[in-house]
C-alpha cells in the first residue's frame, strides 16, 4: 500500500471513497459508517477542492495497486495542534489495517509537516465503537463535546436530534 498526498486529479475517487465509506447502503458493508445516524452527503467536490487548496490542511490517500482504499485529512488547528478528520476506508478494506496505517501517517504528517505536538479529532458521541478504536490507538476522551451542525446539510442530514461530537486528543511527543 502506498500513502501519498492527494491531488486535484484524485477528486472523483476521493469523493466516491468518502461518500461510500460514510453514507448509504455501500457504507453498511463496513463497521465505521454513519448511515444509521446521518443521511445526505458527507462532503462534496467544492469542499474537497477547497481543502486541497488550503496550505493549512493536508489530505493523504492510501492506494493499493491502482485503487484508492483510504484517506485522512490533517489540518492546523492552533499552535502545536493538528486536527485529524475524514478518516475513510473502503468498506471491504476496513479489517485490513488501512485505517491504522493512515492514522499513523496522519500523526507523522501532523508532527513533521505541521509542527504539531498534539492531535485532536471529533467523533460523533453516538459512535462508541469508533471512539473505542481511537482510544486503543492512544487517544484520550477529553469530556469536551462540540455541537453537530444539524442545520447545515453540507455535513449530512441527521436522523437523530441528539448528535454531538466527542473530542479526543493524543500527545505526539
Amino acid at each position: 500500500m502506498n500513502i501519498r498526498d492527494a491531488t486535484t486529479a484524485d477528486l472523483p475517487a476521493l469523493l466516491a471513497l468518502i461518500e461510500g465509506a460514510y453514507r448509504g447502503d455501500s457504507a453498511r458493508r463496513g463497521w465505521t459508517h454513519e448511515a444509521d445516524l446521518l443521511g445526505g452527503q458527507r462532503t462534496d467536490r467544492a469542499a474537497l477542492t477547497a481543502l486541497l487548496a488550503d496550505p493549512a490542511q493536508l489530505m493523504l490517500v492510501a492506494c493499493a495497486e491502482a485503487a484508492m482504499v483510504g484517506c485522512v485529512r490533517i489540518g492546523q488547528a492552533g499552535p502545536g495542534l493538528a486536527q485529524i478528520g475524514m478518516l475513510s476506508v473502503e468498506p471491504e478494506a476496513q479489517a485490513a489495517g488501512v485505517g491504522r496505517q493512515l492514522l499513523v501517517a496522519a500523526e507523522a504528517a501532523a508532527a513533521t509537516r505541521l509542527g504539531a505536538g498534539r492531535t485532536e479529532l471529533e467523533v460523533i458521541r453516538q459512535r462508541p465503537e469508533l471512539i473505542a478504536w481511537y482510544v486503543r490507538r492512544g487517544y484520550r476522551v477529553t469530556g469536551e463535546e462540540r455541537p453537530f451542525p444539524h442545520a447545515d446539510p453540507r455535513f449530512g442530514l441527521p436522523r437523530r436530534s441528539d448528535l454531538v461530537f466527542a473530542v479526543l486528543v493524543k500527545e505526539l511527543r
